[in-house]
Order: C-alpha cells, then sequence, then structure tokens
C-alpha cells in the first residue's frame, strides 16, 4: 500500500491502482465543478470524456487513467 495526499487528506491504496478508483473508493464522486458550477466526476472511466480531470503535483490528468504513485498530491476542483 502507498500513501496519496488528496486535498491534504491522506489515502492509503494499492500502487498502481487508477487514481479514480482511489477517490471513489474514498467516498469522493465528485472530482470537479463545471463552468456552470455542476458536479462532475468519473464518468467513461476509459480517459475520453475528460470529466474526471484534477491536478496532480500541478498537472492536470484524467484521474481514470491515472495510476497513482507513493507521495502524490491531488487537488480536485471541488473542495
Amino acid at each position: 500500500m502507498i500513501e496519496v495526499i488528496v486535498d491534504g487528506r491522506a489515502l492509503t491504496a494499492p500502487r498502481g491502482q487508477s487514481l479514480a478508483a482511489v477517490l471513489l473508493t474514498a467516498g469522493q464522486e465528485t472530482l470537479r465543478d463545471s463552468p456552470a458550477g455542476n458536479p462532475r466526476g468519473l464518468y467513461c472511466g476509459i480517459g475520453v470524456c475528460q470529466e474526471c480531470r484534477v491536478v496532480v503535483d500541478g498537472v492536470v490528468v484524467r484521474s481514470c487513467i491515472t495510476p497513482v504513485t507513493a507521495g502524490m498530491r491531488v487537488t480536485t476542483g471541488h473542495t
């Protein structure tokens, strides 16, 4: 198991699991807000729709296709 930091909260997860899976397991279904203020989260799960975007170590990524790594710092757009 490894530790990742999400919005300042420490989570543990199996190395290599998708970031979206880690977030959903932790109960975080909303990952960002749309420009209109509507909640967005995991939708297609294969990286096409880009609804699951979060910021990892300063870079915008699609959480459904991003494997977790030890110490990664994740910022959602919905805190």
